[in-house]
C-alpha cells in the first residue's frame, strides 16, 4: 500500500470516529444522522455544484451513485439505531469489523481484484477479534443457540450496518473510477439526504426534528463535515490501493472508538474489550503493510 493511501486512511479513522462520538452523543439518532448530511450538502454545496457543472458523468457513474445512495440509507439508519440500542464501544467496532471481514471475498468475486493471502487471513482474524469482544464467556451457550448473539443490546444493526459496508465499498470502488471522488461524495451525501427526509418526517415529524436541531447544531455540523471528510478520504484511498486492503486497514479506527467510548462516554472496559480491539487493530496494520506478491 502507498504511504499517500496509508496517510489518507489514517486520517479517515480519525474522523469517521469522531463523528460516531457525536451521532452517540445526540438525542435521536436517526434524525441526527439525517440533519447531519443535511448540514452537510448544504455547507458543501457551491464546491459541490461546481464540480457537477465541470463533470459529464456517464449512465454508469449514474447507476452507481443511486445505488450507493440507497445502501448509503440504509447504513445510516442501521447505525443509528445500533447506538440507540448499544455502546459506541461495542456497536462500533463491530459495524466496522463486519465490513471488512467481507469486503475481501466479495472484491475476488464481483471486482475480479486479486488478493494477498493476507488479506483473507486476516478477514477471518477479525471474525475472532469481534468474539473476543463479546462472546467470550458465553461460547457454550451461543454455539448452542446462534441467535442468542442478536439478543445482544445494538448488535444485530451492527453486523447489518457491517454488511452494508461491505456492499458499498465495493459500489464506491467502481463509482470513483467514473467519478472524481469529491463529486461523488458530495452527490452521495445529497442524495442520501433527500434519500431519508421521508422517513425522518414520517418517524418524528418536523418538529420534533427540528428540536433536534436547535438542541444539537454545533455537533450536528462538525460531524456532517467529518462525515463527508472521512468517506472523501476513502475515496481518495480507493484510487491508490485496492478496495480489499482499503477497506479492512480502515478499521484502525477501531481502536479510537473504543477508547472514546470508554474515556468520553465513560463506558465499561474489560479485557475482552480490549483484547478484541487489539486483534482487530492488528489485522488493520497487515493490511496498511501489505506487499503485491503472493495473490489469490
Amino acid at each position: 500500500m502507498s504511504f499517500i493511501a496509508l496517510l489518507l486512511i489514517l486520517l479517515s479513522a480519525l474522523a469517521h470516529s469522531s463523528w460516531n462520538l457525536l451521532l452517540k452523543q445526540s438525542g435521536d439518532k436517526e434524525t441526527f444522522v439525517w440533519w447531519l448530511l443535511v448540514t452537510a450538502s448544504l455547507i458543501l454545496s457551491p464546491i459541490g455544484f461546481l464540480l457537477i457543472s465541470q463533470t459529464n458523468i456517464d449512465l454508469q457513474g449514474w447507476l452507481l451513485v443511486l445505488t450507493t445512495i440507497a445502501l448509503h440509507i440504509f447504513y445510516f439508519v442501521f447505525l443509528g439505531r445500533g447506538y440507540a440500542q448499544g455502546d459506541l464501544s461495542l456497536v462500533y467496532p463491530v459495524a466496522r469489523g463486519i465490513g471488512p471481514m467481507l469486503t475481501p471475498f466479495l472484491a475476488i468475486v464481483v471486482l475480479n481484484e486479486r488478493v494477498h493471502i493476507l488479506a483473507i487471513v486476516g478477514a477471518l482474524t477479525i471474525v475472532l477479534g469481534i468474539y473476543l469482544m463479546f462472546w467470550w464467556n458465553n461460547f457454550a451457550k451461543f454455539a448452542k443457540k446462534p441467535s442468542e448473539i442478536l439478543q445482544t443490546p445494538g448488535i444485530g444493526y451492527a453486523i447489518l450496518t457491517g454488511i452494508i459496508i461491505s456492499l458499498y465499498s465495493l459500489v464506491d470502488k467502481k463509482g470513483v473510477s467514473s467519478i472524481q471522488p469529491f463529486l461523488y461524495m458530495y452527490l452521495l451525501t445529497l442524495g442520501t439526504a433527500i434519500g431519508l427526509t421521508p422517513y425522518i418526517l414520517w418517524k418524528v415529524g418536523w418538529k420534533s426534528a427540528n428540536l433536534e436541531l436547535r438542541n444539537n447544531i454545533t455537533p450536528i455540523v462538525i460531524a456532517g463535515l467529518l462525515t463527508y471528510l472521512a468517506y472523501a478520504l476513502v475515496l481518495t484511498a480507493f484510487s491508490f490501493s485496492k478496495v480489499s486492503y482499503v477497506a479492512p486497514a480502515r478499521e484502525i479506527g477501531i481502536v479510537v472508538g473504543v477508547l472514546m467510548g470508554v474515556v468520553i462516554l465513560k463506558e465499561d472496559l474489560n479485557k475482552q474489550r480490549i483484547i478484541g480491539s487489539l486483534t482487530i487493530m492488528a489485522v488493520s496494520y497487515t493490511h496498511l503493510t501489505l506487499p503485491t506478491n503472493r495473490e489469490v
